[in-house]
């Protein structure tokens, strides 16, 4: 790893520890909120219900997709590289009364056995990543043979600025200096970057999975209601068998 990209990561976990509080009261709320369902019925596409999985949640943050999946029964374990969003998911897991496990760990360097899961899942993580390559490459060894990476995210390194946003939006409390540093990332990871999602096609091939397939309509599917959890810019779902 370059002292450069390392130099990123650092600063990009010192800006989602200042975030971290506020992100995770959202995604409390989102947990809460007709959203749930919403991206239960994308989940439950890929991932089969009463079957105790081991799923690994990568880039977890405050822990969404971990209640998500754990509250249906899963043995699922979060990682994320910013300690106090894994401290905000431990608080939220006792509010919540679900307990997956969680772990300070960097998702492009997981730290468990060879095939150690039957399903990664992920949350508008790979945008972030310096060494998309080699992440996808860990992650095929982490799945048992056959074993499942469903990947939500979206080429945030490209995204436009939004005509229009709900006046209650998720960035709305956002400080502009804060903003003007996230734009930041943007421009020094998107020199590293191809088109995104033919791009990680490209990748996940050159990685050993098989069976890859992206779905752009599930940005309208999620993010159909312009309410505070809104996200303007195009997601789209890759998923991918090991």
């Amino acid at each position: 790893m370059s002292r450069s990209s390392d130099g990123l990561k650092q600063r990009m976990t010192d800006y989602w520890t200042r975030r971290a509080a506020e992100f995770g009261a959202l995604r409390l709320k989102e947990f809460r909120s007709a959203k749930h369902e919403l991206w239960m019925r994308e989940l439950r596409r890929f991932i089969p219900e009463g079957k105790g999985l081991r799923i690994l949640d990568l880039g977890t943050g405050t822990g969404f997709f971990s209640f998500l999946l754990a509250a249906e029964g899963h043995q699922v374990t979060g990682i994320d590289m910013t300690p106090d969003m894994i401290a905000e998911a431990k608080e939220t897991s006792r509010i919540l009364g679900v307990f997956p496990e969680f772990f300070v760990m960097d998702a492009e360097k997981p730290e468990f056995p060879p095939e150690s899961f039957d399903v990664l899942v992920t949350r508008n993580l790979t945008w972030s990543l310096p060494h998309l390559r080699e992440a996808y490459k860990a992650w095929h060894q982490l799945l048992k043979p056959g074993g499942m990476l469903i990947n939500f995210d979206g080429d945030y390194c490209r995204e436009k600025e939004p005509e229009k946003l709900p006046a209650n939006h998720a960035h709305k409390k956002i400080k502009t200096e804060m903003m003007a540093e996230y734009q930041q990332f943007k421009e020094e990871l998107k020199a590293g970057q191809k088109p995104r999602p033919q791009w990680d096609e490209e990748l996940l091939k050159n990685a050993g999975f098989t069976e890859i397939q992206n779905d752009p309509g599930v940005w309208r599917r999620i993010y159909g209601e312009e309410d505070e959890f809104y996200n303007p810019t195009p997601i789209f779902l890759l998923t991918a068998r090991a």
